[in-house]
């Protein structure tokens, strides 16, 4: 068993965005009259919300405005596993809001669930925080704590917690999964004595390195990450990731410190990687359609997994997996399994 179940254990003794077509404008009735031009809609309006209202909302875990989790309590006397979900957005916009609507399914499998908002990367860049990608990690380390700080009262496992995001919110998901414990036993406040280790994880579209350097090797139009690390251009996004690229050896005590590959040790637990949008099967070193959300990335780790030791299932298109279908499959599966 990883060493991450006996130390938790341990402790316990612990978008789909709706694309809208804009609208022609109507025909003129008349010769001489002219119909008001259609508004266009917004191309990245948030999913309309289904799902069951949480049973906590908004609850900080810190000081700042976006510090605040949505809670579903799971049905039950029994402590529940719990599915922690981090928005995407490239750490520069995004909301949890978004998850109310996959939340009913964990719910009617006894599972928990927590939805987070954190600091931004533009947000980080103002207060001049390097790297600013600094603070939406430690947000999603820290909320991770808060919750296990409140396990006995919201009744959840603090061992079975899984994490699953989609883009930089499965890279965040993926920092987590594989770095060491970041728990300070000392601390003389609660949570940051809780451990920051995950059970398992689910992520769909993550990045899973921000190494320029490997990943143009991998994709020669590999255009993102810059941002994350302070590197800001006027020029285009292939513009900005040039001049990542030329500072990356300034920058790589960093590069190495937040990219979730670089913390893959054999200890680690296991990870669904999910790139469904991946339109046709990815080859190292061609350009890819969606660089940023290739399953190129998932080739990737799973290369320093394999290597490790390191349990993982990669599935795009091309490569199904005959009973994992999504994220969500993976973590109920897992979660309610317990191992």
């Amino acid at each position: 068993m990883p060493r991450f179940v006996h130390a938790l254990a341990a402790a316990a003794a612990l978008s789909a965005a709706a694309t809208l077509s804009a609208q022609p404008a109507a025909p003129a009735a008349k010769a001489d009259a002219k119909a008001p031009p259609a508004k266009k809609a917004d191309a990245k309006a948030p999913p309309k919300i289904t799902g069951p209202a949480p049973t906590l909302a908004n609850v900080p875990y810190g000081p700042h405005p976006r510090q605040v989790i949505d809670f579903w309590k799971a049905p039950g006397d029994k402590p529940a596993p719990l599915v922690l979900c981090i928005h995407g957005g490239g750490w520069v916009n995004g909301s949890k809001d978004g998850y109310r609507n996959s939340a009913e399914r964990y719910l009617k499998e006894g599972i928990a669930v927590a939805a987070i908002n954190y600091r931004m990367v533009p947000e980080a860049d103002e207060k001049g925080v390097k790297p600013p990608v600094q603070w939406p990690l430690e947000d999603a380390a820290r909320a991770l704590q808060f919750i296990r700080s409140k396990a006995g009262e919201w009744n959840v496992d603090k061992v079975r917690i899984g994490a699953t995001g989609g883009s930089a919110g499965g890279c965040s998901s993926l920092y987590l999964l594989y770095h060491d414990d970041m728990a300070d036993p000392k601390s003389a406040d609660p949570v940051a004595r809780e451990s920051t280790r995950l059970f398992c994880a689910a992520v769909d579209g993550a990045q899973t390195s921000l190494d320029p350097l490997p990943l143009r090797e991998w994709m020669p139009n590999a255009r993102y990450g810059g941002h994350a690390f302070g590197v800001r251009t006027a020029q285009n996004r292939d513009g900005a990731f040039q001049a990542f690229y030329e500072q990356r050896e300034k920058l790589l005590p960093w590069i190495r410190q937040y990219s979730p590959i670089e913390h893959v040790t054999k200890d680690d637990p296991p990870v669904f990687l999910n790139y469904a949008g991946q339109k046709k099967p990815p080859v190292k070193g061609e350009p890819q359609d969606d660089p940023t959300h290739s399953a190129l990335l998932g080739m990737m780790l799973m290369e320093k997994l394999k290597a490790t030791g390191v349990e993982g299932i990669l599935v795009y298109p091309a490569q199904p997996h005959e009973k994992y279908k999504t994220s969500a499959d993976y973590l109920i599966d897992r979660l309610k399994a317990g191992k």
